[in-house]
């Protein structure tokens, strides 16, 4: 005859207690994890102030080049929604860094396409005492391809207007997703501050 008890599974060095002891403490906690600072990136800020008004209070300062200028449009109708910008109480200041790659070298040495890379280095200042509250660095590519015309003489050429076209889509591309990291990485910053 076999006792009720013999098919139970026990857990090897613990306790019926301590087992039941470990159990409550992961639910408990389990519930402490669910009233956390988790909140909504685009409800309230951690002083109660809604997000998107926190992020028109952002100033965004001028950035050198064509593809600085597209950076901080972007910036600018991100954060205030293509609103009105409150009375700025911090200034992002972004630095970028520009560079190409080419991909698919052929053996004469022209390219099938090429990687624009852009970086950026970006800082929140604080006006009332013009602290750095938060600073960031974030990357991003984007890749286009080279078109070729035959001239006249039979030989491959670069197609010089298809080619700036490419390259400025791909910079704009990448100047908008660039933006949107920023964006993403300073509300993040302002909904807990």
């Amino acid at each position: 005859m076999s006792s009720p008890k013999g098919n139970r599974q026990r857990v090897p060095g613990l306790h019926r207690r301590q087992v039941l002891k470990l159990m409550s403490l992961a639910g408990a906690g389990g519930l402490l994890l669910t009233g956390c600072a988790f909140r909504p990136l685009y409800g309230t800020t951690a002083s109660g102030q809604r997000l998107q008004d926190a992020l028109k209070a952002v100033e965004i300062a001028p950035i050198p080049g064509r593809v600085g200028q597209r950076i901080r449009n972007e910036l600018i109708f991100n954060t205030a929604q293509g609103g009105n910008a409150a009375t700025p109480i911090y200034r992002l200041d972004v630095a970028i860094r520009e560079s190409e790659t080419a991909v698919l070298v052929e053996v004469t040495g022209d390219a099938q396409g090429q990687i624009y890379v852009i970086g950026a280095n970006f800082k929140l200042v604080s006006l009332k005492d013009n602290k750095v509250v938060f600073k960031g660095q974030s990357n991003t590519r984007a890749a286009y391809d080279k078109s070729f015309e035959r001239a006249a003489d039979g030989k491959q050429v670069n197609s010089l207007f298809s080619n700036t076209r490419a390259r400025v889509d791909a910079e704009n591309r990448a100047a908008r997703t660039l933006a949107d990291e920023i964006k993403t990485r300073i509300a993040t910053y302002l909904a807990t501050a």
